[in-house]
């Protein structure tokens, strides 16, 4: 069969392997994503011969540069055309092979149907020649094609033998059912089953670019819950695996039971994907609930409680982050969704005070000038109830709080929020050294801003801060007026907007 290929590049690259005399195809996600009308840019070219020389003089034809990895015998050659920026890799013909305590692969030379024998999935197993006389012609070795049309992930070989090649395998093909629709083979899934503890041997980076690859996919729930059912999971991680369950208890004759936090966070995460493709939401969408299993309480009379989950959860965050190698940048904004991902809710009757919507607003822009939207695009979403009434009145609910604040927001002056005296004048003003006294005298002021007692303006906050610093002064060598115990206060005066726990419904 052949294939017509309309990218000006194909042909080009194509000459220029007529010109060496060199075999050379386009394989795997091109050709995939090809058949699905799907545009792609990332381009992987198999050659029979030196990659590296060949990508190199490509490199030099087409005025651009090859980065080269030496180790696995590939190039990267980037390349910008009128039609975009293409990331074109070439590979030598070879074969890949993990032993059994490896994180790393052995590289050896191959042949062209060793090259394609060895992929992952019979989808990435198709090429398309790019020489002159067979411009276009297909190579399915596989059945590739039959399995397209069947949307089925099925492995070229014995997928015992192909995941244990690479067991990050595995996990791709959770993030392509995620990505593409597609089912995963009944035999694919048994060998996941079998070998899921052998995808301990790959490098966390490699894990966790494949678990972010699979959160940012279409229906982010598809390879999640693959995962979770494959016991893979269970390795990679163990936190997001300890949600699924169901605890039931009986009282007098009346079954008390907890919805099951694991899927009822993988609908959340999909409703945030359906609204946003930002990547640090969504896994602060899949942080959200993470600590409910550790804060699982029943009370007689009320029921199952998960009090202080969101606290909790927010903490484990740094020990996540650090365990699987994410960029620690993004850590203070998940950190923030997940600690504050409660807090609308305890703000929708109409009594609650502008002080309470201020300290709301100034908490999630901790999360950067995204974080008020974004927190309220994940309360929307973890909006999961049956009852189209009461999703109805949720929705409704968050819609008069967040419409409050960005009234809140405007009119007192509250993006990026801030003392408008910083330290330096603080100390100017009151003839400080740096110390914690400045800190209390900061806190001070925020708290009176916050509280409306006066406007986020300089000369008003100037104004309190003279008429009340001796008074603040004084108490800063007691110990209970230290600046935690000031924010402690603070805190205080924050929970007291909130309804008490028992009386509040669950959204879900």
């Amino acid at each position: 069969m052949i294939f017509p290929l309309h990218e000006p590049l194909l042909t080009t690259v194509g000459n220029f392997a007529d010109e060496l005399g060199v075999e050379l195809h386009v394989v795997g996600g091109y050709v995939r994503d090809m058949m699905r009308s799907a545009v792609r840019k990332d381009l992987d070219f198999t050659l029979v011969g030196d990659a590296v020389q060949f990508a190199k003089r490509f490199a030099e034809r087409m005025n651009t540069h090859a980065i080269v990895y030496e180790r696995f015998r590939t190039a990267l050659v980037p390349i910008h055309t009128p039609e975009g920026l293409y990331q074109c890799e070439f590979v030598g013909t070879r074969k890949e092979e993990y032993l059994p305590n490896s994180r790393k692969p052995i590289v050896s030379e191959g042949t062209f149907e060793d090259d394609l024998r060895r992929r992952d999935f019979t989808v990435n197993a198709m090429a398309l020649c790019l020489n002159r006389e067979r411009f276009g012609a297909l190579v399915d070795l596989f059945e590739g094609q039959q399995d397209m049309a069947a949307k089925l992930l099925r492995t070229p070989l014995d997928p015992h033998i192909t995941f244990s090649d690479d067991p990050l395998r595995m996990m791709r093909a959770a993030r392509f059912a995620a990505q593409l629709g597609f089912r995963v083979d009944d035999k694919a899934l048994a060998a996941m089953r079998d070998m899921a503890e052998r995808i301990t041997i790959i490098s966390q980076e490699r894990i966790t670019d494949e678990f972010l690859k699979t959160l940012a996919a279409p229906k982010p729930s598809i390879g999640l819950e693959l995962l979770y059912k494959t016991g893979l999971m269970r390795h990679i991680f163990p936190e997001v695996h300890a949600l699924a369950g169901v605890d039931l208890k009986r009282v007098e004759g009346h079954a008390y039971r907890h919805k099951d936090v694991f899927y009822h966070t993988l609908q959340v995460v999909d409703n945030v994907a359906e609204a946003s493709d930002n990547i640090w939401l969504r896994f602060a969408t899949l942080m959200h609930d993470v600590a409910k299993p550790k804060t699982k309480r029943f009370l007689d009379g009320i029921g199952w409680s998960f009090h202080g989950h969101e606290e909790l959860g927010a903490r484990w965050q740094d020990r996540i982050f650090r365990k699987l190698k994410l960029p620690l940048h993004h850590l203070e904004y998940v950190k923030t969704l997940v600690r504050l991902h409660q807090r609308p809710m305890a703000l929708v009757d109409e009594e609650v005070t502008d002080s309470a919507i201020r300290r709301l607003i100034v908490q999630a822009e901790e999360a950067g000038e995204t974080g008020l939207n974004d927190l309220f695009t994940l309360c929307r979403a973890d909006i999961t109830t049956k009852n189209p009434h009461r999703a109805e009145t949720y929705l409704q609910n968050y819609e008069l709080v967040y419409q409050k604040t960005l009234v809140v927001r405007e009119r007192d002056n509250l993006m990026a929020f801030q003392s408008p005296l910083r330290g330096e004048e603080i100390m100017l003003l009151c003839g400080l050294p740096a110390s914690r006294a400045v800190g209390i005298l900061k806190t001070a002021i925020e708290t009176a801003i916050l509280d409306g007692i006066i406007p986020n303006e300089y000369e008003a906050a100037k104004t309190y801060l003279l008429a009340h610093k001796d008074s603040l002064l004084a108490q800063t060598d007691a110990p209970s007026n230290r600046r935690g115990d000031v924010e402690r206060r603070i805190a205080d005066k924050r929970e007291a907007t909130r309804k008490p726990a028992a009386a509040r419904k669950s959204k879900t």
